[in-house]
């Protein structure tokens, strides 16, 4: 089965070898029509300690690594659109 893929943004780097990566997901509301926004934190494993606060990154799904931490940082975007 593929992993998943998600896209957010890093809030904290203060951890070591961890990031929280913030990603907003927007639906249509099934009763009122309008589209909503909702988001959640993910703690995901960045080996290098090479994602800042504000980078928007890609993490994908894994084996747990620890209590809350089941994500990994594959690429940031600037690196997706550099070796693009």
């Amino acid at each position: 089965m593929p992993k998943r893929i998600l896209q957010g943004t890093v809030v904290s780097d203060k951890n070591d070898k961890t990031v929280v990566v913030l990603v907003e997901r927007r639906f249509t509301h099934p009763l009122f029509k309008k589209t909503v926004r909702r988001s959640k934190k993910y703690k995901a494993h960045d080996e290098t300690n090479a994602k800042k606060v504000g980078d928007q990154v890609f993490i994908q799904e894994s084996r747990p690594i620890s209590k809350d931490k089941t994500w990994i940082v594959v690429e940031s975007e600037a690196g997706a659109a550099a070796s693009a």
